[in-house]
């Protein structure tokens, strides 16, 4: 049985070239330079690789962890496969791929106190790739805040409304396949990387969430290379984009084409317990003052805090948090952030 095809004449396959780069011994292998990593992605997304190569490609990265020169080669090759351009002006990316076990996904309060007060916030991500997990595009669902489905839709959504939820199937669907084979592999893979750093709005201001703290850095760095003036990178409660008010939290940026890291402070001495449910509604609830939850808004309120900091709209961290008190305190109660459905 042929298990793939072979190239003519046993030639080697074009993409072998990137294999042999990550996978030739421990003193052969080195990481891809930028331009080899546009180039492999290039392949990946033009469809040019065979699955067995896809296959080898993606886990010799995951177990040597990615560079900023290769994560800024993949987002760059994204981009210009997607080849979307808008007139809508976004002044905030904010990425979504994690999916909660712990506690709620509070931050999706923040981007609503954010579009509430003329903050036109684009939020992307994927839902279902890892079991036991609470996913944005569910939680939106569940509390009557309909995601777009396609660029175009969200553009609208935007227009309208100033926030939007699109799923990477409908930004990226070669992305979204692969983000999808964590089930398969049993493991993470650079997709899970350079989906948040994407931005196909171009948007002036992205902030993402991470998990393993050593990617704050290695994002940070892949924006500078990207030209990106303006971000910020966190480990956010679940690896979402969600400041957790127990602990210390060290928010490395870009700011204003500079490099910049700064650490908010615990809010509380002792840690919350674990949330006894993860249900929407409770959401909808404590955004209508119906329930209060001590933790909830405080990642909220401390959420919202970080990204006013990175939006220029407070230059302290305390006017930042009392910027965002204020948002939370006068929020519209009765609206909910609820979106107009396309038709």
């Amino acid at each position: 049985m042929t298990l793939f095809p072979r190239s003519p004449a046993f030639q080697e396959h074009p993409f072998a070239e990137f294999i042999k780069i990550l996978g030739k011994g421990k003193k052969g292998a080195r990481p891809m330079t930028q331009d080899e990593a546009y180039r492999a992605m290039r392949m990946i997304l033009a469809g040019d690789v065979l699955p067995i190569q896809l296959g080898a490609f993606l886990m010799l990265m995951r177990i040597k962890e990615e560079t900023s020169e290769e994560l800024a080669g993949f987002v760059q090759a994204v981009r210009e496969h997607l080849g979307f351009s808008t007139t809508l002006t976004v002044d905030l990316d904010w990425s979504s791929y994690a999916g909660k076990r712990r506690q709620l996904p509070w931050f999706v309060l923040s981007t609503f106190l954010l579009a509430d007060n003329g903050v036109t916030v684009f939020m992307h991500g994927a839902g279902g790739h890892t079991e036991g997990r609470l996913y944005t595009e569910n939680v939106l669902q569940a509390i009557g805040v309909p995601p777009a489905h396609s660029l175009q839709e969200a553009e609208r959504q935007l227009a309208a409304s100033r926030f939007s939820y699109l799923s990477l199937e409908h930004i990226c669907p070669a992305l979204f396949d692969m983000i999808n084979l964590r089930p398969v592999m049993g493991l993470r893979s650079p997709v899970h990387t350079l989906v948040r750093l994407v931005n196909p709005f171009g948007a002036s201001h992205s902030i993402q969430g991470i998990f393993h703290p050593s990617y704050r850095q290695v994002h940070q760095q892949a924006a500078l290379l990207l030209g990106e003036r303006n971000m910020a990178v966190l480990k956010g409660e679940g690896g979402e984009t969600e400041r957790n008010p127990d602990v210390d939290c060290l928010v490395q940026s870009v700011t204003h084409g500079e490099l910049s890291d700064e650490t908010w402070p615990a809010l509380f001495e002792r840690r919350h317990m674990k949330a006894e449910s993860l249900s929407p509604d409770f959401l909808k609830q404590v955004w209508r003052g119906e329930r209060s939850d001590e933790y909830g808004e405080a990642a909220v309120i401390a959420t919202t805090a970080v990204a006013l900091k990175l939006l220029g709209r407070a230059d302290s961290q305390q006017a930042a948090q009392s910027l965002a008190q204020s948002y939370w305190d006068n929020r519209q109660r009765e609206r909910l952030g609820l979106l107009p459905v396309d038709g």
